[in-house]
């Protein structure tokens, strides 16, 4: 100890007797050190980090119809990790994943969260639905078969059409992806988003011919175990979807929100 202060020209202990006593510049340079460290070890958790795969789990419609076609978009942004993606409409333990991007209300006890998009439903329809050259109004979309979506009321009401008794097609489907597909096949029309199934429209799969859309009661999640840092894929996701529908419909896109109810969304 005394080879260190002759070292560094301070003194670090008084010395009385057998005992010691710290300084005023032991008990400061203990300080320093001790912060010094905390920084080398959060660069070392840091470099760490940087080298293993994230593990996300996705609600399969989300991952499918936004998240994978914007991987190597997200690959090429500084920060980003490489990722073991696992698609499942449950919710794994915390231990076993890093972000977790769910759909539901929430509140989501044990982890930290951010809301991203909400669950929006406009009607899609495949055009051999339709006679040639028809435009599409909201007394002939009653006379046609619509996938079951708990939603269709708010979104009749929305448009006009308040207490509208529509017919509704034989299946129910457990994914909005599935009730897609059952639309592009013309089993019926599916309440979607434009968001998520956008790009069928552009493919010219399905046509979205109303502008009136209904949002919730359901929202996208990011999810993280409470009491952790940020992930730099969390931060990049929002700043994707940040603007959430209005970046996709623009100010003048009419809206409703449906009814809140409490825990995860039925439907992934």
């Amino acid at each position: 100890m005394r080879a260190l202060e002759g070292q560094i020209g301070v003194t670090l202990f008084h010395r009385h007797g057998p005992r010691l006593t710290v300084s005023d510049q032991g008990v400061a340079l203990a300080e320093d050190v001790d912060a010094a460290l905390s920084l080398m070890q959060s660069a070392v958790n840091r470099s760490q980090s940087a080298q293993r795969a994230i593990r996300v789990t996705c609600a399969p419609t989300f991952a499918s119809r936004w998240l994978v076609p914007r991987l190597a978009e997200y690959h090429a942004t500084a920060g980003s990790q490489s990722i073991t993606l696992d698609a499942t409409a449950s919710l794994l333990a915390p231990t076993q994943f890093d972000v977790a991007i769910r759909s539901g209300t929430g509140p989501w006890r044990g982890f930290s969260s951010v809301n991203l998009l909400p669950e929006l439903g406009t009607p899609m329809l495949s055009p051999t639905l339709l006679r040639k050259k028809e435009r599409l109004s909201v007394r002939r979309l009653l006379e046609l078969p619509l996938i079951p979506d708990g939603r269709w009321s708010e979104w009749f009401t929305l448009a006009g059409q308040p207490g509208a008794r529509p017919k509704f097609a034989a299946t129910r489907f457990p994914t909005y992806e599935l009730e897609a597909l059952a639309a592009v096949k013309g089993l019926g029309v599916g309440l979607l988003s434009p968001v998520l199934f956008g790009e069928l429209c552009r493919q010219g799969e399905l046509i979205a011919p109303f502008d009136m859309v209904v949002e919730g009661p359901a929202r996208y999640w990011a999810l993280w175990p409470e009491n952790t840092e940020t992930p730099h894929f969390v931060q990049w996701l929002k700043q994707q979807l940040l603007g959430g529908a209005e970046n996709v419909f623009g100010p003048a896109q009419r809206r409703r929100h449906g009814r809140e109810t409490d825990g995860a969304g039925k439907r992934q």
